[in-house]
């Protein structure tokens, strides 16, 4: 017995102190050395708190660009996709919705011509970017909304493209809640 109990105590002290003092302690360490030490980056407009960078949020008018689905409604207290594989009925179905519904309100553009992860939710739910071409694909919608020339919303666009970690990692992405309060700034100036 003793030769079973004491290895099992010990792998068991062992494991708390790796996964309970030394895992966390070393996250927290990397965390400092991140941006704002790990706690997110807060986007204020006029002192007023409205986002954050890294968590997506829900742009429900026409005349904002809209963010990618969520499968938890943007809530960022429990991120996560819907667990539904490609092909199940349910699925299929939602994502249909969201095309019908994206056509509605992008009647210039064909089915063919709407990016996936306008109408697919991402992994946790809560992207807050999205492709330079899903947000291109919205330009003629929000040009007309806002009596913008195309022109310069296709500028903005490019303007807030921001290219991959290192220029390595990633694809090109365009922040929603940046370019959207920038959009705000140019209907301003515009008026």
């Amino acid at each position: 017995m003793k030769t079973h109990l004491f290895p099992a105590l010990l792998m068991t002290l062992l494991c708390l102190v790796s996964f309970c003092v030394a895992y966390p302690l070393a996250i927290w360490g990397v965390a400092q050395l991140a941006p704002n030490h790990g706690r997110g980056e807060v986007i204020e407009k006029n002192g007023r708190v409205v986002g954050f960078a890294n968590v997506g949020q829900k742009f429900a008018e026409d005349r904002y660009f809209n963010s990618r689905p969520s499968a938890v409604e943007y809530n960022a207290a429990g991120s996560g996709g819907s667990n539904k594989g490609p092909s199940n009925p349910e699925y299929l179905a939602q994502v249909q919705a969201r095309i019908d519904t994206f056509l509605v309100h992008n009647p210039t553009i064909k089915k063919s011509e709407i990016p996936s992860e306008l109408v697919t939710a991402s992994g946790s739910g809560l992207d807050p970017d999205l492709s330079p071409a899903a947000a291109m694909v919205q330009v003629p919608r929000i040009a007309k909304l806002r009596n913008l020339p195309p022109d310069q919303v296709r500028a903005l666009v490019t303007q807030h493209t921001q290219p991959p970690l290192l220029g390595l990692f990633g694809p090109e992405r365009v922040n929603v809640l940046r370019l959207n309060l920038a959009l705000d700034e140019l209907g301003v100036a515009g008026r």
